[in-house]
This record gives structure tokens, C-alpha cells and sequence, in this order.
């Protein structure tokens, strides 16, 4: 069974156009996440793109790079044809970093290999982050989770789940659940994936990972060891990045 890391980037970003390709400290942005996660000592990273640019960028840095339709519906159809591309069998653990989050903590990369790996029965593993405020609660930018007991996810929602009916807590705490969009998959849970069409819930929530949970799927999780930084969604994101390994802190 192999593990790879697989870095969705593409060129267009309404917000950053050319997003992977912008500096960090005299490397491209896409390449810093490869260098991050290579620390993981996973059997191979590779980065999938429908970019020329990106692919010349990320091979001329040493690293794979695979070319991808450009007509993908979502990120996890890319990581499936990717997974086709490299010959991956059924039971290899695929492990989606995003190209935008230079800052993705080695720790957490290995803890959602090791929980899906320690799953057996599961076929995603992802992290979570305690919310901290009412109004992080009440934002739909912000994906919630609630979980059984043994640490499967129940659902995920946009909604502030569990819903507080008697309004008894002043503060998070513990209660409510922040989703981390970093995920561990088997390859067969991709190839089953896009065999499924969208499903209700995934259109009206705007989230893939309920596609999988609509068709029986099994989706754990657990909460991330260390804090995850913001990704680059913006120019003061990137400024801040920038700052941070212009100073060496990272």
C-alpha cells in the first residue's frame, strides 16, 4: 500500500489569477507546498494540474507533475484522473493538499494518513478544529461537522450544527466543529466517486464530501494536532505568508 500526496493547482483564481505560480520568498507558491509535504516522507508527491506554466514550474523544481482534463467538475475528479495516471491500486492512500496552503502543518499531514490507515472500514479520513466564537459558528464560510461517538462524521453542513435550541451556550467550547479541508482517501473511494452523479445534498450545500456520504460512504475524523494556517485566498493572505518566511519563522 503506497501513500501519495497529491496538490490540486490550477492557473485561474478570480481573487489571485495565476495563484501557484506567485512568489513565496523566491519560489513559486505550489512549489513551497510540494517542499512542505515532502517532509512526510509519503512514496511520492505530485502535483496535478490542466496548466502548462504549472507543470513546467513544478518539473523544472524537481518535483512530478501531472497534466489533468480542464473540464473537471471538482478538485476530487482531478485527484482521480491523476490516480488513473499513475497506475495507483484500489487500497494506495491518497492524501489532498491544496496548492494554496504553504503554511499545511508535516504533523497534520501524517495524523489523517495514520487515522485513515487505523479505519479500516473507512474510506476518508479528514481533520477538524474546535470553533471559538458564536460568529464563526453562525458563518457559512465555514464548514461544520458533527461526529458519532467512535469518530465517524455524521454530516457536514454550512449551518451551525448541533443547532443550540435553548440557546444555553455563551461560548463554543467543545461543542461545535470547524472542518479542515485536508483529506486522506483510498483510490477506490475516488474511482467510486465519479461513477456517483452529484447528489442533492452536495448541490444545495455546495460540498463534495457529501456525495460520498449520500452513497454509504464512511468519512472519520479527528481533531487536527497542530492549528492550520489560512490559505492564500487573497493579496493580504499572501502578504502574510510572504512576511512569515521572509522573517524565517516557518
Amino acid at each position: 500500500m503506497a501513500t501519495i500526496i497529491m496538490i490540486p493547482a490550477r492557473y485561474s483564481s478570480s481573487r489571485l489569477p495565476g495563484k501557484p505560480l506567485l512568489d513565496i520568498e523566491g519560489r513559486p507558491m505550489v512549489v513551497r507546498v510540494a517542499m512542505a509535504v515532502q517532509a512526510c516522507g509519503a512514496d511520492q508527491v505530485v502535483v496535478a494540474t490542466d496548466d502548462e506554466r504549472i507543470r513546467r514550474v513544478v518539473s523544472d523544481s524537481g518535483f512530478t507533475a501531472v497534466m489533468t482534463r480542464p473540464d473537471h467538475p471538482s478538485g476530487t475528479d482531478r485527484l482521480q484522473e491523476t490516480a488513473e495516471h499513475l497506475g495507483l491500486q484500489p487500497n494506495d492512500i491518497i492524501v489532498n493538499v491544496q496548492g494554496d496552503e504553504p503554511l499545511m502543518p508535516v504533523d497534520n499531514v501524517l495524523q489523517v494518513v495514520r487515522l485513515l490507515e487505523q479505519n479500516p472500514n473507512a474510506q476518508v479520513a479528514t481533520l477538524y478544529e474546535p470553533i471559538t466564537t458564536l460568529a464563526m459558528v453562525a458563518n457559512p464560510n465555514a464548514v461544520k461537522l458533527i461526529q458519532r461517538q467512535d469518530g465517524e462524521v455524521m454530516y457536514f453542513s454550512r449551518a451551525g450544527i448541533p443547532y443550540d435550541r435553548d440557546a444555553t451556550q455563551t461560548t463554543p467550547g467543545d461543542i461545535w466543529k470547524r472542518h479542515i479541508g485536508l483529506y486522506a482517501y483510498r483510490k477506490s473511494a475516488l474511482d467510486a466517486f465519479v461513477g456517483w452523479p452529484e447528489s442533492l445534498l452536495e448541490r444545495l450545500e455546495k460540498l463534495e464530501q457529501l456525495r460520498f456520504m449520500d452513497n454509504g460512504a464512511i468519512i472519520v475524523a479527528d481533531q487536527a494536532a497542530k492549528p492550520v494556517p489560512a490559505g492564500v485566498d487573497t493579496q493580504a493572505d499572501l502578504d502574510a505568508v510572504r512576511a512569515l518566511f521572509a522573517r524565517e519563522v516557518i
